[in-house]
């Protein structure tokens, strides 16, 4: 997974300050949305609207627009709209698994979009259950490793987290990736921030039992799927088993 970490994490950087950061604010704001629904407009008493406000702010999304989203979710302001969780699933060149969760107010443009997207790019849809099985939903905590002035290490990271239910950190290179139970990864942000550590993300994400290794013909392939998937204005996440070594990645860029 860690081949897979670090290239999202490059990718993620790059996409804060790239041509397509109307696109992410976009889906960031969609998240915000719908957490303020689900739980409620305070972010203290509802932790998955506290984290993607967090994640928002991070990749620098004006504060009138956060703050505008969380009013149309709680109700307090018009012009919300019934956006629902749907799953895809499929495969990408050399056999590589992927799950694309789309949060989406019309199902056929959602479908018709990721379908075209994946067979465009060598994928192939495939049918619940054939993919998702080689997951599982897990907390994933991303930590930098430079923090104002200073540069933390492995076991900074681990002595935070250690007793808030981590369940292991990776070095990812340029960050740290805590892993933990779904039920945990609030406990887990919350022990960072305690511990004066920040925190680039926290999320449910689903990671993959069996990785796939990509070589300098492949990586190219199964790159351009995730990224012509994720830039479908419905899909919010895609999830990919594929490993990458640091040198493959070297080469591809």
């Amino acid at each position: 997974m860690s081949g897979h970490s670090k290239w999202a994490t490059t990718k993620h950087k790059k996409a804060v300050v790239d041509a397509k950061r109307g696109k992410l604010f976009a889906k960031l704001i969609k998240n915000i949305e719908v957490a303020a629904r689900v739980g409620g407009g305070d972010p203290a008493g509802n932790p998955t609207l506290f984290d993607a406000i967090q994640k928002a702010k991070k990749s620098s999304v004006p504060n009138d627009n956060i703050d505008r989203a969380v009013k149309r979710g709680a109700g307090l302001e018009a012009g919300g709209a019934d956006y629902q969780t749907i799953m895809y699933e499929g495969y990408g060149p050399a056999g590589v698994a992927i799950l694309i969760e789309c949060l989406t107010d019309n199902r056929n443009r959602a479908a018709g979009d990721v379908r075209t997207a994946t067979t465009r790019n060598g994928g192939t849809m495939a049918d619940a259950g054939s993919v998702s099985y080689m997951f599982s939903r897990r907390g994933v905590v991303v930590v930098p490793r430079e923090q104002d002035g200073r540069v933390l290490g492995e076991d900074d990271v681990l002595g935070a987290v250690l007793d808030a239910g981590a369940e292991e950190v990776n070095d990812l290179g340029e960050a740290f990736e805590v892993i933990s139970e779904p039920t945990d990864l609030v406990a887990v942000r919350t022990a960072l921030r305690d511990a004066g550590i920040d925190y680039d993300s926290a999320d449910a994400s689903f990671v993959p039992s069996v990785t796939v290794p990509l070589d300098e013909e492949t990586a190219p392939k199964v790159f351009r799927l995730v990224e012509a998937l994720e830039d479908c204005d419905d899909v919010q996440n895609v999830y990919a088993n594929f490993d990458v070594s640091d040198e493959i990645m070297e080469k591809v860029g």
